[in-house]
């Protein structure tokens, strides 16, 4: 949808009535308790660590398996309770959490190009695959096939983040904390629940637009309300016999509309530097162009690199950056997507020491990522006879000399993207269907004395579909053409081996027929299965009443033991037309036995100067045995925990802990099958006048005929081999946390908590940078020069023979350290009403990686771009303001989201990260973003919530496309800045 700036106007001015008047004119209530919203749980309180558990009446707390009263987490913990999601209008769980400064965006739905569908996160910023996700306190998915679009959410009732590792309370992959999601599972009546969103921009960027038109290209609509997500679910709970058991069951739908590219100036077209101190722009694009470029590879004119013409001419003209396509306009900025979730919770008291438990779920997701159209693509040598009768003379005579008009081959690598005609764009088709069961019996030994039996089984069924991509292997067929009684005709035809290929007409803008493209045009199709079971039991104790007590204390110790089974699978399947793109079928299996226990020892209670100090240890063993289909492999692994608190009085408690965590290689570490694919990267031995110089290239693969003729990576997208390593060993971590939380008397609700983190990870799991081992070859490493695979005739890093090696293996250490502050506070101002106030800031401190044992460091605080990925500032936060109405039960509510500078890794002096340097895009200013947003009770049991997000639409940074590699789309990080605009957005809850 379109606006005009009157129609713009209007639509603001009606969303900001509707706010006030939502919240000034709501219907009169006689103010009492239960009139006011709540407040109890904002993000980050202290005191929202722990949750009362129903059926047992004991405090659960994330980070521990001990289940007693009043027992405190030692760990830091941010809790965000439901209230946060209802402000920001959240739909999708993992935008609300990509907010807190400890998360840095993850995969999402701003990602099209290379998504897989799901989305994740990453805590601390040490990768999604080192953050456990639990869902009530159990393990969410299958490990590598994690996805957050299975948790409902609107029936989230709190999710709890602990920072630093965890291992040994809950097994492997707990590295840089946990997020446990915790579910609203126990109805009594009715919910239905609604949120309306969308996107309002206002496209006034008088820099890219200029450069955009003045490139030819359409701009971007000048206002824009585009994007709308609606999510509408139902829930009904019921208790049963008398009380002693419950049964809750839901249902909801989402829906999402695409946005693309080309509605917003910031990515209106790919932007490239247009000087050579990169300080300038201009709208570049890929080689891989509508007109068709040719390097000829062999023949007399070997080594010159030449492009149709554009007025559709079957001429030749050498090649420049004109000629390039800009692909950005058809690509998603925000994916399409639908989703249906489903699923029941039930328990049972069948006595006073039996409980039965349970609960199914389910999801269906179905997306689709949008990118450029397809192209023959440089990096595939292509054979093309001389006597081919779609050439021109010209071109005939400049391909083959002397020998045009004969039957003799020539190579060239082409460069031909269809745009015109029949030509579509590039879809891919994402569809995942997910199962999660959890049975289990708990109850009662004895006296203080419980036990925990369950099993948990989880499948993720993924199926890719990929959509109008040409087959690379019937264009090399398509390009083999003869004249047969004056009809061009495919030589596959003649000899048989191919009777349904059709000519391509690669030798003029425009060219190519219907028919060939419906023979081009081969969908691919993939199919994974993910399965996880989780066999658990477990004995709990509170040895009070037995008189396990230290004589100061009233207390005694806390003990909890157990075992545990999982059992991971993966099974992955291609079609003929994937297997020959590189992918290739796997198979493999994981099987993990442990036993695990913990204990807590209240050491002095309610004394002088020790109102309470105390310990907690934990130690988990584990034992692994990994299968795949020609490999297998065992190793064994223990994890343990030292806690202590210690709070003076109580208005002040010291809380420390030390984890050894570990996180052991999943299935596709250790079994994918290698393959190639796209990374972001440039060739410093590419080009008429490369960067390198000769020896360094030869150092690379590059021969002395080679140098100063190889075809530049189209786009800056060259490729690397990728795949699993069956060799691999668990990565072991090392945690520390220390901090304190102040709760005063005299201000009872004022509540603040500081705690510093380190976390370090050695032998961590990962493939070598593309960027970092083209870096290191060329300054003279032999171990980087070693991982080069260049196209034995041209030298290239792309295509199919073309490529850098960056399989999985253990490498060197990560590392990070730093400061949270929590702080809330909650101001009573009479007459008109109360305010509350909320901090989450988090202050990082270092961020450092040695990619190989004795390589050296880099540090990633304070930087962005290529090896350090995106934004990583010292300092963020949110602070969020709630005005709670005197007058009416509402609450108006303003949060400021500030995120720290950061400076381009390529600037640095750090030999790691040095390269070419920039001065556009050398520093990203500070952003501040502020959200509005306001609840109000319409009748009992009915809310109403509304607000706008990026309320002064400010426009996200443009980057040059080269240096927004990581989760990087538009030219800019849509996860980390608020790429689309405003976000408006209206719900309902109502509750029978």
């Amino acid at each position: 949808m379109i606006l005009s700036s009157k129609n713009k106007a209007a639509l603001l001015g009606s969303a900001g009535v509707s706010l006030s008047a939502m919240l000034l004119c709501s219907p009169a209530y006689a103010q009492s308790d239960d009139d006011n919203i709540q407040q109890a749980a904002p993000v980050g309180s202290a005191s929202a660590e722990t949750v009362t558990s129903d059926e047992t009446q004991d405090l659960i707390v994330t980070g521990t398996l001990i289940r007693r009263p009043n027992l405190e987490s030692n760990s830091p913990i941010t809790v965000v309770d439901n209230q946060e999601f209802q402000y920001q209008g959240s739909t999708a769980v993992e935008d609300t959490l990509n907010q807190l400064p400890q998360f840095t965006p993850d995969a999402n739905a701003n990602v099209s190009n290379g998504s897989d569908g799901t989305a994740n996160i990453n805590l601390r910023n040490l990768g999604s695959n080192r953050v456990l996700t639990l869902l009530d306190g159990k393990r969410l998915l299958p490990t590598q096939a994690i996805d957050l679009n299975f948790v409902p959410t609107s029936l989230i009732d709190r999710v709890d983040v602990l920072t630093g590792g965890a291992s040994a309370v809950y097994g492997a992959d707990a590295v840089s904390g946990v997020v446990n999601f915790v579910l609203k599972n126990n109805l009594n009546g009715v919910r239905l629940d609604s949120t309306f969103g969308f996107f309002q921009h206002t496209n006034d960027n008088d820099t890219l637009r200029d450069l955009v038109s003045s490139s030819g290209y359409d701009v971007a609509p000048k206002n824009v309300a585009d994007g709308a997500t609606y999510e509408i679910n139902a829930a009904i709970g019921t208790d049963f016999a008398d009380h002693r058991g419950n049964v809750t069951m839901f249902i909801g739908n989402r829906h999402s509309n695409p946005i693309l590219e080309s509605s917003r100036d910031v990515s209106a077209c790919a932007i490239d530097p247009n000087d050579d101190a990169n300080s300038t722009l201009r709208c570049g694009g890929s080689s891989n162009n509508q007109y068709g470029l040719f390097t000829l590879l062999s023949g007399p004119n070997q080594g010159q690199t030449l492009v149709n013409a554009k007025d559709g001419s079957k001429t030749w003209s050498t090649y420049d950056s004109s000629y390039a396509y800009n692909y950005a306009p058809t690509n998603y900025f925000q994916r399409s997507d639908n989703r249906y979730t489903a699923g029941a919770f039930a328990h049972y008291d069948v006595s006073d020491l039996v409980t039965l438990y349970g609960s199914a779920m389910f999801m269906e997701d179905h997306t689709w990522s949008q990118v450029a159209p397809s192209a023959i693509w440089q990096g595939t040598t292509f054979a093309i006879n001389c006597d081919n009768p779609l050439m021109s003379t010209s071109q005939a005579e400049t391909l083959c000399g002397d020998a045009a008009g004969t039957s003799t081959d020539e190579n060239v690598f082409i460069g031909y993207r269809p745009t015109a005609g029949s030509a579509l764009p590039r879809r891919d088709d994402l569809r995942h269907t997910d199962f999660r069961f959890t049975a289990g019996l708990r109850g009662t030994l004895a006296h203080d004395i419980t036990y925990d039996v369950s099993a948990l089984r989880s499948e993720v069924i993924f199926e890719e579909s990929y959509k109008n991509d040409i087959d690379q292997t019937r264009a090399a067929r398509a390009l083999q053409v003869v004249d047969v009684d004056g009809t061009p005709t495919c030589q596959s035809v003649i000899d048989g081996t191919d009777p349904d290929c059709v000519p391509v007409d690669v030798f003029g803008y425009g060219t190519i027929s219907e028919a060939a493209f419906n023979y081009l045009y081969v969908p691919s199709y993939t199919r994974s299965v993910n399965r996880e079971l989780v066999l658990n039991g477990s004995v709990n104790a509170d040895l009070t009443s037995y008189g396990i007590v230290t004589p100061w204390a009233s207390q005694g110790l806390g003990v909890a033991i157990g075992v545990e089974h999982r059992e991971e699978y993966l099974d992955f399947q291609a079609d003929e037309v994937a297997l020959s793109k590189g992918y290739e079928n796997s198979h493999g299996t994981i099987d993990v036995t442990e036993g695990f226990a913990e204990i807590d020892l209240p050491i002095i209670q309610d004394k002088p100067f020790a109102h309470m100090l105390g310990i907690d240890g934990g130690f988990r063993y584990s034992g692994y045995t990994n299968t795949g289909i020609d490999s297998k492999s065992h190793y064994e692994a223990s994890t343990y925990k030292l806690e202590l608190n210690y709070a003076p009085t109580s208005d002040i408690r010291f809380r420390a802990s030390y984890n050894r965590a570990i996180r052991a290689p999943n299935i596709a570490e250790l079994f994918q099958s290698q393959g190639l694919g796209n990374v972001s990267a440039s060739d410093p031995c590419a080009g008429s006048d490369p960067s390198a110089g000769l020896e360094a290239c030869e150092a690379s693969g590059v021969t002395a005929s080679q140098y100063g003729s190889i075809p530049e990576c189209p786009a800056q997208q060259c490729v690397e081999q990728y795949g699993g390593n069956p060799d691999l060993k668990p990565e072991k971590a090392d945690t520390y946390t220390i901090g304190a939380v102040i709760t005063p008397s005299f201000a009872p609700s004022l509540s603040l908590s500081a705690d510093y983190y380190d976390i370090k990870v050695n032998g961590y799991i990962a493939s070598i940078d593309a960027t970092l081992i083209i870096k290191q070859c060329i300054a003279g490493n032999s171990f980087f020069c070693s991982l080069f695979h260049r196209d034995p005739q041209s030298g290239v890093l792309f295509g199919t023979d073309g490529y850098v090696v960056a399989t999985t293996q253990n490498t060197g250490y990560l590392k990070t350290n730093g400061i949270d502050i929590n702080g809330s506070y909650t101001l009573d101002i009479g007459s008109a009403g109360k305010l509350n106030f909320n901090l989450v800031g988090s202050y990082l401190l270092h961020q450092t990686t040695e990619p190989l044992p004795g390589l050296g460091t880099y540090d990633c605080a304070g930087l962005y771009g290529p090896s350090c990925g995106q934004p990583n500032p010292h300092w963020r936060h949110t602070f969020r303001t709630t005005w709670q109405l005197p007058w009416a039960p509402a609450t108006l509510s303003i949060n400021w989201r500030h995120k720290g500078p950061v400076e381009l890794t390529n600037n640095q002096e750090n030999s790691l990260l040095a390269g070419t340097t920039y001065v556009y895009g050398a520093k990203i200013g500070a952003y501040d973003y502020f959200d509005l947003a306001g609840t109000v009770k319409l009748y009992d049991g009915i809310m109403m919530r509304a607000g706008i997000n990026n309320l002064f639409d400010r426009d996200p940074p443009a980057l040059y496309e080269g240096l927004n590699s990581v989760y990087g789309n538009g030219n800019t990080f849509p996860g980390f800045y608020d790429a689309l605009g405003r976000k408006i957005f209206v719900g309902v809850t109502a509750d029978f």
